[in-house]
């Protein structure tokens, strides 16, 4: 066990997540907005467009667009072209950023497949011999007892050993259901801290993406996409409420920086990371439409 054992994740490549309160984008129904863009703009694409920091671009963008007094210009062209470089530059730079906290999330989903599958075959492999152990004391157990029943008039000799061939057996069985083994798994970058804690800034993820994901409408008390996440593990039976006894100890490991896993606890894990990865990329479709509601404009 010791030689699975991995101090540090190889899954993560990009550099720390480092920012303030301020840094995040004040929530978009807390902005003044310029009708010219409400009246072109879903609001799922103002809230993506505030999330990525285009929305003074796209307010230019849009205004130049729409002004008639300039007509055919060629600095009107040359302006357009410019905003709406500086615009999908800024969707693709999101795009890019959740595709790449996507791929940590799904490879540290694999990781903790990996290793649930691995303590799984070591399970079953001890398994299987506790049961040929259990079929081959059986067996012997019965022929042994034909043999001394035939060869001896002291019944209590035969009901002893029947008795003595139970008891293995019997043992046999027992090891079959405590056959549970464990591994130490790290993960000091942990995305599930962040999402469980419901984090005012995130260590795991930039700031455009932890507003998409923490964002809550509060003048129709919607909830945000991490707190939706955590009802739907509570729900799935995935995390417990806690009763103040024995359901506090897998918080303490799957919002931890590792512990001593179960297979069970990390195919769990590993789903959790999944349901997290979902949520993610919603963000790409937010994005997707922003940018055919830009095209639409022209």
């Amino acid at each position: 066990m010791r030689a699975l054992q991995l101090d540090k994740s190889n899954c993560n490549k990009q550099a720390p997540t480092a920012y303030t309160v301020d840094d995040l984008p004040k929530p978009i129904h807390q902005l003044q907005l310029d009708t010219i863009l409400t009246k072109r703009f879903s609001g799922q694409s103002l809230n993506i467009a505030n999330a990525i920091g285009i929305l003074d671009l796209l307010t230019s963008y849009t205004r130049l667009m729409n002004d008639p007094a300039k007509g055919g210009d060629i600095h009107k062209k040359l302006s357009l072209i410019e905003l709406s470089q500086h615009i999908h530059q800024k969707i693709n730079l999101a795009s890019l950023e959740i595709s790449a906290v996507a791929s940590e999330l799904d490879c540290e989903e694999e990781r903790a497949n990996q290793f649930a599958f691995y303590l799984k075959e070591r399970e079953g492999k001890t398994e299987n011999k506790l049961i040929i152990g259990s079929i081959i004391i059986g067996a012997v157990g019965s022929i042994a007892a034909e043999v001394i029943s035939n060869n001896s008039s002291n019944t209590g000799l035969v009901g002893g050993f029947t008795i003595g061939v139970s008891l293995v057996e019997a043992s046999l069985g027992a090891m079959m259901l405590v056959n549970k083994r464990k591994v130490d798994f790290s993960h000091p970058n942990n995305a599930l801290t962040d999402i469980w804690k419901n984090a005012k800034v995130s260590k795991f993820f930039p700031p455009s993406l932890w507003y998409y994901l923490t964002y809550e409408y509060t003048p129709k008390n919607e909830k945000s996409l991490a707190k939706q996440l955590v009802d739907k593990w509570f729900i799935f039976g995935q995390l417990t409420k806690d009763n103040g006894k024995s359901e506090k100890k897998p918080y303490d490991l799957y919002f931890s920086k590792g512990g001593r896993y179960s297979a069970s606890e990390l195919k769990n894990r590993a789903d959790m990371l999944d349901q997290t990865e979902a949520y993610v990329t919603l963000m790409k479709q937010d994005l997707k439409s922003l940018t055919k509601e830009i095209e639409a404009l022209q």
